[in-house]
């Protein structure tokens, strides 16, 4: 990619919970776009680590581009506040969230616990929610426009039976983008969604080493294979880009035809 291609030069993104996976992938993608990237992790510094060496890497030879890694746990209002106003501190603005950190808890409904609960609500929706508030501020504080996108996921719109919280969450999700789109329009400040399907990143290895499981899936995916880390990151960069400054309150499936031809087996 030459320096003239990169639609993000001097912009700053945070990525959340990019030391592995998909946020990896973004953080990545955007430095080769030309950002600087925040990095943040929760309890994988070495992941974070070599996120940092390959967004520096993405620079190239001129080291255009630069990172730094902070520790944050998504799921705690006051860690998310630290985190932005760390991010802006050290690169004096922030022009781009990624909330990319989540997680799911597998359990029947009649046994899911109130800690359960919380842990999924609070990083899926209430972290969210407050680091957004806290962009928020500071973009209109600095009278600038920004872009905000949700990693979300098709369980916002499909079933997921077991998860029923991680499904609450990822609805909450939808609906808080689609609000935020109307209320933050007008400050120049677009928000949306971007709902993988089945991506092939650590949290799937049970399932990429049990064949018949990873076989019927294959059998609702009508592109015929899991998605990829970069296939999420592509249309990250294209909505953190000034390419998307028409399009707010939307969510792009990612999940090769997964949600419109799913069906339980």
């Amino acid at each position: 990619m030459t320096l003239a291609s990169r639609k993000l030069e001097s912009k700053v993104a945070l990525v959340t919970g990019s030391s592995q996976g998909i946020g990896q992938a973004i953080a990545i993608r955007l430095a080769e776009e030309g950002a600087n990237i925040v990095i943040n992790y929760r309890s994988h510094p070495e992941g974070a680590e070599e996120t940092l060496a390959k967004v520096q890497a993405a620079g190239g030879q001129c080291h255009l581009v630069d990172g730094f890694t902070i520790q944050a746990d998504t799921g705690t209002v006051a860690d998310v506040q630290r985190m932005i106003a760390d991010s802006i501190t050290h690169f004096g603005k922030l022009d781009i969230l990624v909330n990319n950190a989540g997680i799911e808890k597998n359990a029947d409904f009649w046994k899911v616990t109130e800690a359960d609960y919380d842990a999924v609500m609070n990083v899926n929706l209430k972290g969210v929610f407050f680091a957004t508030q806290a962009l928020v501020n500071h973009l209109l504080e600095t009278k600038r426009p920004g872009k905000i996108i949700n990693i979300s996921s098709v369980h916002e719109e499909l079933p997921f039976p077991h998860f029923a919280a991680y499904c609450a969450s990822k609805g909450g999700l939808k609906m808080l983008t689609r609000n935020l789109a109307v209320e933050l329009a007008p400050f120049g400040i677009t928000i949306n969604n971007v709902a993988p399907g089945a991506i092939e990143t650590p949290i799937n290895t049970k399932l990429l080493n049990d064949p018949p499981k990873l076989n019927a899936l294959l059998q609702n995916i009508p592109l015929g294979r899991l998605g990829q880390p970069k296939d999420v990151a592509s249309i990250v960069a294209f909505l953190a880009s000034a390419e998307s400054d028409y399009i707010t309150g939307t969510t792009f499936f990612v999940d090769g035809g997964l949600l419109w031809n799913y069906q339980e087996q």
